[in-house]
Formats: structure tokens, C-alpha cells, sequence
């Protein structure tokens, strides 16, 4: 197993059991107990994790991983949901892009979409519209006050974003409970989202197996808000019975070789 299917998996494992032992893990991953304490070491600085004596516990619901932290996480689950929500958008159509490392996955689907209007406030998505250059495609990039998200966020980001009429949203989330809806660590991030999806008129919601049953601090709206949320296969089955019931459409997309491995 590489080191980073070896992150992947304790991440999975941290947020399924709420922790983790250095021993446990060096077990079954049959490796040394100072290469699974490197590990913890390294999730633990990106704010993907809290170590804690022996082992390591889920983080926060105000922390918060930079964009870099996060795009290393479930690559395959991304770029298949990705390339899914990307059948949703029309040639011609006005849609917005929050920020996130699935929706700048998503932006690399758009790049050949003709006569797009974008409107986002991730750097990283205005980046990737930007290199391609087309003639065709308007970028709108709201402004505000960076997040380690790669966000633009705050009083400004609201403003722009409420003068404008959006056919579609594609909204990345930092996690999805049946209680919290969806959420986010980011307080004014929650605050833009918001914005976002009151001006748009169909909300999709992209979002791995891994956000389920994660929980930030800041609500950005209820499941039923949702038009459509756009998951991979490795969503439990339960999930996946209250998800049919709550938003208005569930697309599962398979993953090659069964994505990230655990």
C-alpha cells in the first residue's frame, strides 16, 4: 500500500470508529508503529485529524484542511463525480461553482462546455477556467477574503452574489448528516454558500462517500434543498435510504477498482 492509500484509509477508519490506534494500525497495515506515528504526524498538520496519546481522533467541526490538504484526498471519488455532474450543464447556461476540491475537479470537465457563464469564489476554479482562455466563457470571480479553502468569502462575496440569477449550483461540501444538512467549518463561508444557493435556481450538491456523517460547524442548507446530490458507490446503504428521501434526486456514480482504497 502507498503512503497515500495508507492516509486515505485512516482517515476513513477515524471517521467511521472516531479513532484510531498506532498499534491497530500498524498491524494491519504491516508497517513499523514509527511510520503509522509519521502518518498521524502528517494528517495531524494538515488539520485532517487530532493525535492524542497512542493513536489519533476526528477533528473538529471548526477545523478546517487547506484546498492542497483536501485535493489528496479520494482523487478516483472525485473525478467520477465530477465527470457525472458535468452531464447536468447545458451549453449556454449561467451556473455557479462553490469552492472545494470536487468542484475545481468538476470546473476541468467544463473547460470544453461552449458559451458557459461560471460564477465562482475558488481561486482554484477561476485558475483552471482561466488557463483555457476561451473566448466563449465567462468567468465571474465574486472577491471577498481568502479561506484556507481556496474560498473568497465575507461581505463582498455576499454582494455580488446577490445581484446575480444562476441556472445551476454546484455546491462542495465539508459534510452531510439527516440532522445538520450540510455544513461547513467556515462560519462566513457558510454565509457566501448561502448566497450562492438562493441565487440559484436548481441546487447539486457533489460530495464523496466520506462527507456522510461528518459534521461542521456552520449550516449552509437542509438536505431538502438539494435538487440533486451526486455521490460515489461507496456510500453506505443506509445513507443512501435517507438520502433517496430527502433530496429531490440521488445519482451514485461507480468508481474504478472500487476508489480509494481503505
Amino acid at each position: 500500500m502507498l503512503a497515500r492509500q495508507r492516509h486515505a484509509a485512516i482517515l476513513d477508519r477515524v471517521r467511521v470508529t472516531g479513532g484510531v490506534r498506532v498499534g491497530e494500525l500498524a498491524a494491519e497495515f504491516g508497517v513499523s508503529e514509527m511510520t503509522v506515528r509519521r502518518d498521524l504526524d502528517l494528517l495531524h498538520e494538515r488539520g485532517l485529524l487530532a493525535k492524542v496519546h497512542g493513536g489519533a481522533t476526528v477533528a473538529g467541526a471548526t477545523d478546517e484542511p487547506g484546498f492542497q490538504a483536501k485535493s489528496v484526498r479520494q482523487q478516483a471519488e472525485k473525478t467520477a463525480i465530477a465527470a457525472r455532474a458535468a452531464q447536468l450543464v447545458r451549453p449556454g447556461a449561467a451556473i455557479a461553482l462553490s469552492a472545494g476540491t470536487t468542484t475545481a475537479e468538476l470546473a476541468r470537465h467544463l473547460v470544453d462546455v461552449p458559451a458557459l457563464t461560471v460564477v465562482t469564489n475558488s481561486l482554484p476554479v477561476a485558475d483552471i477556467l482561466h488557463e483555457r482562455g476561451r473566448a466563449d466563457q465567462t468567468v465571474v470571480l465574486t472577491g471577498g477574503v481568502r479561506t484556507p479553502s481556496d474560498a473568497l468569502v465575507g461581505p463582498l462575496a455576499v454582494g455580488a452574489v446577490r445581484t446575480l440569477h444562476l441556472d445551476l449550483l454546484f455546491l462542495g461540501v465539508h459534510g452531510i448528516t439527516e440532522r445538520t444538512g450540510f455544513t461547513t467549518p467556515n462560519l462566513t463561508e457558510a454565509e457566501t454558500n448561502r448566497a450562492l444557493v438562493a441565487a440559484a435556481d436548481r441546487l447539486v450538491v457533489l460530495a464523496d462517500h466520506t462527507k456522510w456523517q461528518t459534521v461542521g460547524i456552520s449550516a449552509i442548507a437542509d438536505l431538502g434543498t438539494a435538487d440533486v446530490l451526486v455521490t460515489d458507490d461507496r456510500l453506505t446503504p443506509q445513507a443512501r435510504r435517507v438520502l433517496s428521501d430527502r433530496v429531490g434526486e440521488l445519482i451514485v456514480v461507480p468508481v474504478p477498482d472500487g476508489g480509494t482504497p481503505r
